[in-house]
């Protein structure tokens, strides 16, 4: 029986490790962080992530925790309407997926469906990786060292461990940062995300969920870098600073800011000229991120698990599993990462002009005559989130 070694609980990281499992593996996950991890914002999942979903039998567990949302509207400073797009109803159209999960509950149905057959050891890391040829020893950061046939690395964007095996990896900045966090929730809420474009590069939004609160987004262009680094309580003088002068209901959410729910990030791209070395692969946005400008990160985050787990299971040298693994996966990935002309600053205006030219974009986006005509012209085309075909690898579920 092989064995494998997954950093990363998330995701990716289920997927695969739910994958092999059932395969006969030996899979143990390894979190950094002493419990599931719960919390998060909106998720879809489109396309191939679809099919995946479905070969794995929680196509129906997913939809039923949808998080309500229904479709995305623009809005002025007073929260009035100004574009208004319905939400998807197939497998990849629509800003509002078919397929809209909180990435908490995506990541618990996961484990779910995985925790009988996988060992999770949560609240420990990676420390080091030595590998000989035949097998990785692994360094606990608590836990005493083990033995791999395998490693794949499978714990974000900036991921620590990915430094140990890919000391030269770089993020590509967008120069975008995005706040997230759950604020209460009140009447008029509603069912739908609604955007407000601030002017100066800065964006709002309110998203539904199912839980009973409303989550809340600040995001804002900047040529600065490293104010994700900033502890918790910069963080929030930041954006408060930044959005002071927003209306709507930015005061509502600049009053929530204290809320452990506060996350914070820069926004970036990996994007490497190799996703392994030797026994050692990465798999999710630490391969690959195209990130959530490109709404395709957890699509290709289960696509590429059942890609590895399929390769992983057919090949005899991990190795040559790893390259046909990329060899599938890239002009997906490729694909994914040309973000649209402009992005992410394009929706995120800085000067009057601008911003009147991109409310201007949106009103006609979502007229019913271009609507119709667009929709024949995606049946001219493959849609980025099924751009590749499925390999059938004929893996037990």
């Amino acid at each position: 029986m092989s064995s494998i070694l997954i950093s990363g609980a998330s995701i990716a990281g289920p997927t695969l490790a739910s994958w092999l499992a059932a395969s006969g593996w030996d899979v143990t996950v390894v979190e950094r962080v002493d419990h599931l991890r719960t919390e998060g914002q909106n998720v879809d999942v489109r396309g191939v992530g679809r099919q995946v979903l479905r070969l794995m039998g929680l196509e129906d567990a997913v939809l039923a925790a949808h998080t309500g949302e229904r479709g995305t509207d623009f809005v002025d400073e007073r929260g009035r309407v100004i574009a208004a797009f319905e939400g998807g109803a197939d497998d990849t159209s629509g800003g509002t997926a078919e397929v809209e999960i909180l990435r908490g509950r995506f990541a618990a149905i996961l484990h779910e469906h995985s925790r009988e057959s996988v060992e999770y050891v949560f609240g420990d890391q990676i420390a080091g990786l030595r590998e000989d040829g035949a097998g990785v020893d692994v360094e606990f950061r608590h836990g005493p060292a083990r033995r791999f046939d395998v490693v794949v690395l499978a714990d974000g964007l900036r991921s620590r461990t990915r430094s140990l095996v890919f000391p030269d990896a770089r993020v590509e900045e967008l120069g975008l940062y995005t706040a997230y966090l759950a604020i209460p929730r009140v009447e008029g809420d509603g069912e739908r995300w609604r955007v407000l474009t601030c002017g100066r590069g800065r964006a709002l939004y309110l998203r539904p969920d199912n839980v009973g609160t409303t989550q809340a987004g600040l995001s804002f262009v900047s040529d600065v870098r490293g104010l994700d680094r900033l502890g918790h309580d910069d963080v929030v003088a930041v954006l408060r600073a930044t959005f002071a002068d927003v209306g709507w209901v930015a005061p509502r959410v600049l009053d929530a800011l204290d809320s452990e729910s506060l996350y914070f990030e820069a926004i970036g791209q990996a994007k490497l000229p190799s996703w392994s070395r030797g026994r050692v692969a990465l798999l999710g946005d630490a391969a690959y991120c195209a990130s959530p400008v490109s709404g395709m990160g957890t699509t290709l985050a289960v696509a590429g698990a059942y890609v590895l787990a399929g390769e992983l299971t057919r090949a005899e040298d991990p190795r040559a599993a790893f390259a046909a693994y990329e060899r599938v996966l890239r002009p997906l990935v490729t694909k994914a990462q040309k973000l649209p002309p402009g992005a992410p600053r394009i929706a995120h205006p800085r000067g009057r002009v601008q911003q009147g030219l991109f409310r201007t974009a949106v009103r006609v986006a979502s007229a019913p005559l271009v609507n119709r005509v667009a929709g024949v012209a995606q049946g001219w085309t493959t849609p980025l989130a099924e751009a590749i075909e499925l390999p059938d690898y004929r893996m037990p579920v």
